[in-house]
């Protein structure tokens, strides 16, 4: 695993757990880490991750609709 540093102003006071969290949220809603990873990320089970995906306005179904057509084809 690798390691990230930030250098964040002082004026800002982040809480480093909640910057994980946000961080992990956001990866899963781009689609660049799985719910498992995210959650891993987040130092949280699959269960709970998924439980504060609306805090950041992340859909639990990350789905995207481009992917419809090409999946309806297959029917």
């Amino acid at each position: 695993m690798k390691h990230l540093t930030l250098t964040i102003p002082d004026h800002l006071d982040l809480d480093e757990r909640e910057t994980k969290r946000f961080l992990a949220a956001k990866m899963y809603e781009s689609g660049k880490l799985s719910l498992g990873q995210a959650a891993e990320l987040a130092g949280l089970s699959k269960v709970a991750f998924s439980e504060i995906l609306a805090d950041y306005d992340v859909s639990l179904i990350n789905y995207p609709p481009s992917d419809i057509p090409k999946d309806a084809a297959q029917f």
